[in-house]
């Protein structure tokens, strides 16, 4: 069982971090997207704690994000800092 967001909430998600009306693969953007599906999946183990595929999933998607952060880091500290406090993430 794989769980996606919704088109709804990932146009969300893209408007409110994306750099352009168009722009559906930077860092920040691909990032957020990541945690979205990461909260969801997190809620999801609640109720299904023996789903060992879904948790496989789960940490490559949590593996993803530290390097698309580690990227944003290196090349632009303000936004990184930024996007750590919109999306509360600690670091």
């Amino acid at each position: 069982m794989f769980l996606s967001l919704g088109t709804d909430k990932k146009k969300e998600v893209m408007n409110k971090h994306a750099r352009s009306e168009v722009d559906t693969g930077s860092p920040e953007v691909q990032i957020a997207l990541l945690t979205e599906n990461i909260s969801a999946l997190q809620s999801h183990f609640d109720e299904h704690k023996k789903d060992h595929h879904s948790r496989q999933g789960l940490i490559r998607m949590v593996n993803k994000r530290r390097k698309l952060l580690d990227y944003l880091k290196k090349k632009d500290l303000k936004k990184y800092s930024s996007l750590l406090k919109e999306l509360n993430l600690r670091k």
